[in-house]
């Protein structure tokens, strides 16, 4: 009953904000705008459309603002006044009251505010879809001001998302059992994925541990610069973190004015996303523009700043290794592997010919080869492969539609930054050195590394392993492994041999050397 309940609202949402004529109108059919009009009779729909989109998406809730979001970085595939409304759901959201915010801190902490800060504005510097963020002066306990940045979970989220998931869950049953292609693209599982990054992020202590790994991982790169989080004020409701002063990404115009190198910053984006995710399998998986900054103080002049990490995306090694393969055969052109290795991973069915594989995937990528960013849409590709996926069976990896978002929002953050970008050799030589380096010595170093506690507690262990082993085998398999012991003893010996001689021998060189320097000096 509370999904039909939602269902109502929500159709009734669309016809207040009129959005079912908005939708028509988009069509090029001349019956389809006149059903527009017809629709619209007797609703006042004064409002420009880009704020109705808005403020219907924002009346819906946080799911729907979070749809928002995704679709305001993609301004290639909107309209300028559309995108442009819909970039305010980014951080721009109505903020719930500050009494609110006030009560939930001194909860989570047990202090009135005037305790913890020395000084708290009461005015949110941003508000979003699940939170909004106050700046503040922490009191430290050394009696240090620090300037920070609290977060404050919005009331009444959980039964919020709670009902559009609901929803969500049962319209997944539907496609399910209705669509011929409900198997494959697997409607339940990606849903499950879905809410299983929402419900994260409603913890901000799990997106406070978010950025502190994160803040770790991308020490040494010298790229991003990541809040410090403050642990003794972090809770499941709220977070305070150090406060980071930049220019929002989105404000291109006040990058150039204060010197920043766009098409540097545009590279050193890509080679972010691709650290994160190859390198450490753990990414910032909220890139909208409302969450990037640009750091102008002369110590860090250039760096990212990142903000907001209730969703983070994570990696197996195997979809690691799968999807480096797969983009470093793709930016050889190399489209007979990236065949061989959908039907290898098993996303294809295993009767599925290479040869048409291999000619679906060059007709959808070859078109957007050496062109810059200006000239080709991921979207597009994405939505070519779509096509291509269906007609080969290829099963949806719904551990990877949040890797599939991201992209979408990168593509359209370095399109706002460098339309003249050039995505494909900006990636490739860091996928090729980082290939290289899953199958080089440092790899194997490194493995041996993690598995050293585990050989230092197993080698003691061996002799009684192997005594208890060979107490339960046949005599005759024994008596040949004590053959095999005994060969074992005599080549040990003769090896023993060999390098002793090769020990002295050697010692012998360098004390020679030694005596001719005497000789000579």
């Amino acid at each position: 009953m509370r999904r039909l309940f939602r269902g109502f609202f929500i159709a009734w949402v669309v016809v207040r904000f009129g959005l079912d004529e908005l939708f028509l109108n988009s069509f090029e059919k001349p019956w389809l705008r006149v059903l527009a009009r017809v629709l619209s009779v007797g609703r006042r729909l004064d409002a420009p459309r880009g704020q109705r989109l808005r403020q219907a998406l924002e009346r819906l809730g946080p799911i729907f603002v979070k749809f928002g979001q995704v679709l305001s970085t993609r301004r290639d595939l909107l309209p300028v006044d559309i995108s442009d409304e819909l970039a305010l759901l980014q951080d721009r959201v109505p903020p719930f009251s500050t009494d609110i915010a006030v009560a939930s801190i001194e909860r989570a902490f047990g202090k009135p505010v005037g305790e913890i800060f020395s000084s708290f504005e009461r005015e949110p510097v941003a508000s979003a879809s699940i939170a909004q963020v106050h700046f503040a002066v922490l009191k430290d306990r050394s009696g240090k001001q620090r300037d920070v940045a609290v977060k404050v979970l919005r009331p009444g989220m959980l039964s919020a998302i709670e009902k559009d998931l609901g929803l969500m869950r049962m319209m997944a049953g539907w496609v399910e059992v209705l669509s011929s292609d409900g198997k494959r693209l697997k409607p339940r599982e990606v849903v499950a994925e879905f809410d299983k990054y929402l419900h994260d992020e409603l913890d901000l202590v799990r997106e406070a541990a978010s950025a502190a790994q994160l803040r770790r991982n991308m020490a040494g790169l010298d790229l991003v610069l990541i809040p410090e989080m403050y642990w003794d004020y972090c809770s499941s409701e709220v977070i305070v973190m150090e406060r980071m002063r930049g220019i929002p990404i989105s404000q291109v115009a006040r990058l150039r004015e204060a010197g920043v190198d766009i098409p540097k910053l545009a590279r050193d984006g890509v080679t972010l996303f691709f650290t994160q995710v190859f390198r450490d399998g753990f990414f910032h998986a909220d890139m909208h523009p409302g969450n990037i900054q640009v750091s102008v103080e002369p110590a860090t002049f250039g760096r990212y700043i990142s903000l907001d990490f209730g969703i983070v995306g994570t990696l197996t090694e195997s979809d690691k290794e799968y999807l480096a393969q797969n983009f470093t055969a793709f930016f050889r052109r190399d489209y007979k592997r990236v065949a061989e290795l959908h039907i290898e991973s098993g996303w294809v069915p295993a009767g599925t010919r290479v040869d048409e594989l291999e000619g679906a995937v060059r007709s959808v990528c070859e078109p957007y080869f050496d062109r810059p960013l200006r000239e080709i849409s991921l979207g597009m590709v994405l939505m070519r492969l779509f096509q291509t996926s269906r007609r080969f069976q290829v099963e949806i990896q719904p551990q990877l539609v949040l890797l599939q978002k991201t992209l979408l929002n990168i593509e359209g953050l370095g399109r706002e930054l460098d339309p003249d970008l050039d995505l494909w050799n900006s990636a490739k030589p860091f996928l090729e050195k980082w290939m290289i380096e899953q199958v080089g010595p440092q790899k194997l170093w490194d493995q041996l590394k993690g598995e050293a506690p585990r050989y230092a507690k197993l080698i003691p262990e061996l002799p009684r392993l192997l005594h208890d082993y060979l107490q339960q085998r046949p005599v005759g398999l024994k008596r040949e492994l004590d053959e095999l012991l005994v060969e074992q003893r005599r080549t040990n010996r003769l090896l023993q041999g060999l390098i002793y001689g090769g020990l002295g021998f050697a010692l012998g060189l360098v004390v020679m050397q030694i005596i001719v320097r005497i000789w000579i000096f």
